[in-house]
């Protein structure tokens, strides 16, 4: 059955519109109450050919663009409540593949208690483009910025890192020689569904002095925590957290630990603590069911020091470059 873009909402996205003002997108704006406290927003763009395969699931492809986002939100220590969709739909599309598209978000509607409040389809000369424009709410004046990181403070991380870029590796035939298929099969799913630390926002707002969600590597996220607060940082790369997967890429090929590290795509939470913060922050992230790591330390200076075992190291590159 063809839908034109008018069929498209109605059928599709309308339902997803489950706040009431949002008005079913039957009309040009949304409202929302704003209630006590401020509004955090954010907003990131997807590419078919840059961020995501033409062929990849499109439930995956939604779940993706939604969730860079939500990973954002968790690391100002924001509750998501809503978010405006784009949806540029390039050549080829079907009415089967926006109906999978919906269904991804409507699962993580579902499973992180959001709704969609709007947005615009439109047809794109070239490959799908994905916007979405996340909101969450966080009380007055507490967001958790970068530029608030100590001298002092203790490095840490959720999750694991290095997944999903070691899973684009293998995608694009890179990924270490001698991969078993269980594991190359693991990186691969980690970098069609992110799993970002959503609901660790109200640790990050308990406890953090500074917060950002890893997207562009960690050593290059990192570094860039570190130019906004005007501190420096070392961080010990033996207590980075890698997955089973992940440890099994580098133990094939030792550089699979620089495309880890510096990669991007895992939308985890990088913090900096003080140190008497660390056990209620790791307690408050275990209530939620998340893992975290202690990496290294702010100190005095610019930019990251890498060491293994306390020794200078060095990596080839630092970060994810989208240009």
């Amino acid at each position: 059955m063809a839908m034109d873009e008018d069929a498209l909402i109605a059928n599709l996205f309308a339902p997803l519109a489950t706040d009431a003002g949002a008005d079913a997108l039957g009309d040009d704006a949304a409202t929302f109450a704003a209630g006590e406290g401020d509004i955090v927003v954010t907003c990131d763009a997807l590419a078919a050919g840059v961020h995501f395969f033409p062929d990849d699931p499109p439930g995956a492809i939604a779940a993706k663009a939604l969730r860079v986002n939500l990973s954002d939100l968790a690391a100002k220590g924001a509750a998501p409540f809503g978010y405006l969709l784009v949806l540029a739909l390039g050549t080829g599309w079907t009415p089967d593949w926006a109906r999978a598209f919906a269904d991804g978000l409507a699962a993580d509607q579902r499973r992180y208690g959001l709704t969609l409040l709007g947005g615009d389809t439109l047809r794109a000369a070239g490959g799908t483009t994905v916007a979405v424009t996340a909101f969450g709410r966080v009380p007055s004046g507490k967001v958790v910025r970068r530029r608030n990181a100590a001298i002092g403070d203790v490095v840490t991380v959720t999750g694991t890192i290095g997944d999903s870029a070691l899973g684009l590796a293998c995608r694009l035939g890179r990924g270490p020689h001698g991969l078993g298929a269980a594991d190359r099969a693991a990186l691969e799913a980690a970098y069609l569904w992110p799993d970002p630390p959503v609901a660790g926002w109200r640790a990050v707002l308990g406890h953090a002095h500074a917060s950002m969600d890893v997207s562009d590597g960690l050593v290059g996220d990192l570094a860039k925590l570190c130019g906004v607060a005007g501190v420096g940082a070392r961080l010990a790369v033996e207590r980075v957290p890698l997955s089973a997967a992940a440890k099994a890429a580098v133990a094939a090929d030792p550089k699979a630990l620089d495309t880890a590290l510096t990669g991007g795509d895992d939308y985890q939470i990088l913090a900096t603590l003080p140190p008497a913060a660390i056990a209620p922050y790791r307690a408050a992230l275990a209530a939620e069911g998340i893992a975290v790591a202690e990496i290294g330390t702010i100190v005095e200076g610019e930019g990251v020091v890498l060491e293994r075992d306390g020794a200078p190291i060095k990596l080839a590159d630092g970060r994810f470059q989208h240009f």
